[in-house]
């Protein structure tokens, strides 16, 4: 832990993060309308193109990833994190200046590869913090993240209206330059190179940096089933709720409600989880959230109205929502300070690939078995991961180190 004052490292971390999640979720939505301004008129081709731009920069970020974690690791965390947030200032520019829609996938690609803020954040803000306070930490950053990607829609919808698709690009990139200017005017990192010893992997991470306990491999687990949890409805969900509404006109905005109150719960547990998980033991916390989050999912199989369906999806978000501070904090307990980064770079790709793997699984399931089997095995999913976090974090009680 560095001696400097952490908090205003934190609090501009938080403040840059909020601008630069808000930033890259502003053009999302408005893919296929730009698509259209680019040529393309054709419904199947638009859905091809929408489909490719979505999946392939969480591929080149799952690949990426564990490369800038380890040079976080060799050159130090802000350095990381400015190179997020410049290297999207440019490719976001760049999306705004395309006229052939390969282009445009091209730097989606581009953009996947050279960004990554929130695992730069993530390794920035696990070093700086205290261990008491890394959970709450990293609650807060997990909120930020929440926030942005719910703000970032409203606020490219909003600009896209008023002022045209592309402007929408520019005003992302305008995000992203003073998000990455409040990161490198306020944010202290006090990092020492690690001492060179024996041979050197100066480019990719030593793959035994990331060969960790049997501890480590479940918290990537939850990793994992967080991420698949949190999309693996996204694809059915509108017509799962035609299906329980009475009023079909209505379907739209109350999938919108749902998805939006879901968000919201998730970053106030993030906040409030993360605070108190140091005082009740991030492991015991943990396994409380993975459990709980199953036991409000399974039930939503079985609803008959939409508002069955909010009322335990409320539930279910929130711990779900819970459960990232309290993983990231006890990767950080389990992790050497000079191995953090190449580890939350695995996390970021474990993380990307499960995010884009998730909306596939559900469409799969929901086809072959029908909606209500989705939050079955959504359940399943949480259900399992929690269970190998019991099994395998040996001191799950209040200021356990393990």
């Amino acid at each position: 832990m560095n001696s400097r004052p952490w908090k205003p490292t934190l609090y501009a971390v938080l403040v840059g993060e909020l601008l630069a999640i808000t930033g890259f979720n502003t053009s999302g939505p408005i893919i296929p309308f730009y698509l259209q301004d680019l040529g393309i008129h054709d419904a199947v081709r638009i859905n091809l193109y929408t489909g490719l731009i979505n999946a392939l920069p969480a591929i080149t970020l799952a690949v990426a990833a564990p490369l800038w974690g380890h040079l976080a690791d060799q050159y130090g965390r802000k350095p990381m994190l400015l190179r997020a947030m410049f290297g999207g200032v440019l490719v976001l520019l760049l999306q705004g200046l395309v006229t052939e829609p390969w282009q445009l996938l091209v730097l989606r690609m581009i953009q996947g590869a050279i960004t990554g803020t929130v695992a730069a954040a993530t390794v920035m803000v696990a070093s700086i913090a205290p261990q008491e306070e890394q959970g709450s930490a990293l609650g807060l950053l997990q909120m930020t993240v929440f926030v942005g990607a719910s703000a970032g829609p409203l606020f490219g919808g909003v600009i896209s209206d008023f002022f045209g698709h592309r402007v929408t690009f520019f005003a992302t990139s305008a995000l992203l330059l003073i998000a990455g200017a409040v990161v490198a005017k306020f944010v202290q990192d006090d990092f020492v190179r690690p001492p060179t010893r024996g041979p050197t992997h100066r480019w990719w991470p030593d793959p035994r940096a990331l060969t960790p306990s049997k501890a480590l491999w479940a918290l990537l687990a939850v990793v994992a089933a967080d991420q698949v949890a949190g999309s693996i409805t996204a694809p059915f969900l509108p017509l799962f709720i035609q299906n329980l509404s009475i009023r079909g006109s209505m379907v739209s905005s109350t999938t919108g409600l749902i998805l939006g109150l879901g968000a919201l719960s998730s970053a106030i547990a993030a906040a409030s989880v993360g605070k108190l998980s140091y005082r009740w033991g991030y492991g015991r916390t943990l396994v409380l959230c993975m459990g709980s989050a199953a036991l409000f999912t399974i039930p939503q199989a079985f609803v008959t109205s939409p508002l069955e369906l909010l009322g335990l999806r409320l539930i279910s978000c929130f711990f779900i929502g819970g459960t990232m501070p309290s993983a990231n904090a006890l990767i950080a307990q389990r992790v050497q300070p000079g191995k953090q980064g190449s580890v939350y770079g695995l996390t970021s790709s474990i993380s990307s690939t499960s995010n884009a793997l998730g909306p596939v699984i559900g469409a799969t399931m929901a086809a072959s078995f029908g909606f209500g089997s989705v939050f079955l095995g959504t359940g399943l999913i949480l259900g399992l991961a929690g269970g190998a976090i019991a099994l395998s974090v040996r001191h799950p009680h209040p200021h356990a180190s393990a």
